[in-house]
């Protein structure tokens, strides 16, 4: 069993992201840089001005270490240290005693807790220097720097540095939105558009220019390739109407084939189940087709068959369906009728019309006429092939018994014989 794959991240977010990490990066990179600079530079200051001071007190302490005289010596240490950076000082004699000890009292608060911890890190300068009487050295003093300058100077940077790394994000999203504005949005528009054509297959959407000339670029020749596969797709379609048109239609008339012919027939039958009008088939035949082919040749045979469709289409109603059935047979669909006389009335129509002359490509005329059989949903039948079937048998009895002329079936019989009725119409 595979787990779910893992959620990719957005183009915006992974922009923020590295556009935030390297402005953070540069700005800490900068920021310890000046640092830890600073702290040398100040560490260099810090040395130089406690020798300044050690030499500072020398001088003033000289008197006391000759005679050993620990209060002048404390008073003049103390005097000179509590002005100055200095955490610590001391005078020794020669001999080991302490002449004078100064530490700088503890004043409190989180600097000063800081500071011890931060004084063995930081490890502040410490000078010694010999005091110096008619040649000889009497004593030492001892000075050691105070933390408090370099705290406040790490504070400072820090507190500058966590500044600059606000001002930096706050920077940094602003440009994120900007590049979402220029890059994204446009990035995402294309991809938005892409997968709606190939959700949807809308081929005729184009995708808007962008700022940027490479994703502008981008978008054109997507929305090149977008012109061909809307071409195509046209053509396409076309082809399919072409092939679908050709698999349900006569090639010369034009008409519908009886593949056609029976699914609208059966459609028709279920409408009229529902709404209680007739369905009528009227099955027609050339009488005297195989002799204009035979004597006037297959050219003339199809001028007449096309002739003929086009009177058929003008004799019917909208709602009506003329089918080329094969050869010269055309049967036509009549719905909605409300009697079973309409349908002998149009019968007679049609026939009729067959008096009319047909122009030939030679230029000479021709007249034919037409034989039909006539069934009637439900009157003979409820079944499509039935209908066609009892039309075409009616249709055989008019040809034998007057050319040009119509049947009506009449019902099935058990045993599967069709009997006709006995009129017939003369053209």
């Amino acid at each position: 069993m595979t787990g779910r794959p893992p959620r990719l991240p957005t183009l915006h977010a992974v922009l923020w992201r590295a556009h935030l990490g390297i402005v953070l990066l540069a700005v800490a990179t900068v920021g310890i840089t000046l640092t830890v600079a600073g702290l040398l530079a100040l560490r260099l200051n810090a040395e130089q001005n406690v020798a300044l001071i050690a030499r500072s007190m020398r001088y003033t302490v000289e008197a006391s270490a000759v005679f050993r005289d620990t209060a002048a010596a404390e008073e003049a240490v103390a005097l000179i240290a509590a002005e100055e950076e200095v955490a610590e000082a001391r005078v020794v004699l020669r001999d080991g005693q302490v002449l004078a000890d100064w530490v700088r009292p503890a004043s409190g608060g989180l600097l000063t807790w800081l500071e011890r911890p931060l004084a063995a890190l930081l490890d502040p300068p410490m000078v010694a220097l010999p005091i110096i009487h008619e040649g000889a050295p009497i004593a030492d003093i001892v000075v050691r720097g105070h933390a408090g300058t370099t705290l406040r100077f790490l504070a400072t940077g820090l507190g500058g540095l966590f500044v600059c790394m606000a001002i930096s994000a706050a920077g940094a999203l602003h440009l994120s939105r900007r590049m979402q504005r220029t890059i994204v949005r446009p990035l995402e528009a294309l991809a938005g558009l892409a997968h709606a054509v190939r959700r949807d297959r809308t081929f005729n959407q184009r995708v808007p220019p962008a700022p940027i000339v490479e994703i502008d670029q981008l978008g054109d020749d997507f929305n090149a390739l977008l012109d061909e596969l809307e071409v195509w797709e046209k053509h396409l379609r076309r082809e399919n109407a072409s092939l679908v048109h050709q698999a349900s239609h006569d090639s010369l008339t034009g008409l519908p084939n009886r593949i056609l012919f029976a699914r609208q027939l059966t459609r028709a039958i279920q409408d009229a189940q529902v709404d209680g009008h007739r369905v009528a088939v009227l099955f027609l035949d050339c009488d005297n087709f195989k002799e204009v082919n035979d004597r006037l040749g297959h050219a003339a045979g199809d001028a007449v068959l096309v002739a003929i469709a086009t009177e058929l289409r003008a004799k019917l109603r909208a709602g009506d369906l003329v089918t080329r059935f094969g050869g010269d047979e055309f049967v036509i669909l009549l719905t909605p009728l409300r009697r079973a006389d309409d349908a002998m009335r149009i019968a007679d129509s049609i026939i009729a019309s067959m008096a009319k002359p047909i122009l030939l490509p030679s230029g000479g005329t021709t007249t034919v006429s037409l034989s039909a059989g006539i069934a009637v949903f439900p009157d003979h039948a409820d079944d499509a092939n039935i209908l066609i079937h009892l039309a075409d048998a009616a249709m055989y009895r008019a040809k034998r018994s007057q050319r040009g002329g119509w049947r009506t079936a009449d019902a099935q019989g058990e045993d599967g014989d069709v009997r006709g009725e006995t009129g017939v119409q003369d053209s």
